[in-house]
């Protein structure tokens, strides 16, 4: 039996999330059922960072068992067969050692948060940005984000149903880059608690329109307390774009 490991993209909008729910369709039960197709038996996942409902993914990463004799292009092929027509893919696949986890072996989470920060509402993009139409500061919103680099005790940006053991996180990225009509924050750290890039984001957004100064954040982290911060940004504008390990375990792209 092979362990398996497979790098996905997906447009989150139609699924409750990563995680198998009662109701809905999760991302988890459409990768799991295509490879339990495969199988002829159930299949189990593991995914790296388990996303909330409407966040999306350019490079989520699972694995799971397989019984069966295939070569990474043709499991790939085959499991993008069976997840039509939802918008789930699987963009690479590779074998991975019985004691390699997609989860815990994982060193490094980046996510990418795109503000649409413009007048007239999206067309092309919606579903897939937060809309602020009123002028936001990105300079000054860098200013207040170079505050949270380091390690830190996060409770204040930690959503209240977050199961971590610890409210502690190193934050080894976070940078906010203006565009022509985009704001986009990149984050990058080991992992994240439940909705903490949402909730900093939903902090800077404040800091941008200037309810907030930048030099709140430190007495925000201080506090350690939820409602010190600024509210949950929506889910729409999130992506998980990469997920790292100390090997690379999938072949670049063609050209690369």
């Amino acid at each position: 039996m092979t362990r398996w490991a497979v790098k996905l993209e997906y447009d989150g909008a139609a699924f409750v999330g990563w995680q198998r729910q009662a109701v809905g369709v999760s991302i988890q039960a459409v990768l799991e059922q295509a490879a339990s197709n495969l199988a002829g038996e159930p299949v189990t996942s593991i995914v790296a960072g388990r996303t909330d409902s409407g966040v999306h993914a350019l490079g989520q990463v699972a694995h799971f068992y397989l019984q069966r004799d295939i070569t990474p292009a043709k499991l790939a092929s085959a499991l993008n067969f069976h997840m039509k027509p939802h918008r789930v893919a699987v963009i690479a696949a590779a074998q991975v050692p019985p004691g390699w986890s997609a989860r815990f072996s994982a060193i490094g989470r980046a996510y990418r948060y795109i503000i649409l920060n413009r007048r007239g509402r999206p067309a092309l993009a919606e579903g897939r940005v937060w809309h602020v139409p009123q002028p936001l500061d990105a300079a000054l919103m860098d200013e207040a984000a170079k505050h949270l680099l380091g390690k830190h005790d996060f409770t204040s940006f930690r959503a209240a149903s977050c199961q971590a053991a610890s409210p502690w996180r190193t934050l080894d990225r976070l940078d906010v880059v203006r565009g022509p009509e985009t704001i986009e924050i990149i984050a990058e750290a080991r992992s994240f608690l439940h909705h903490q890039v949402r909730n900093m984001v939903g902090t800077l957004k404040l800091i941008g329109e200037g309810a907030r100064p930048a030099a709140s954040v430190p007495a925000i982290l201080a506090a350690a307390n939820r409602s010190a911060a600024g509210p949950t940004a929506p889910p729409q504008g999130l992506f998980l774009t990469g997920v790292r390990y100390e090997t690379e375990i999938f072949d670049p792209p063609p050209g690369v």
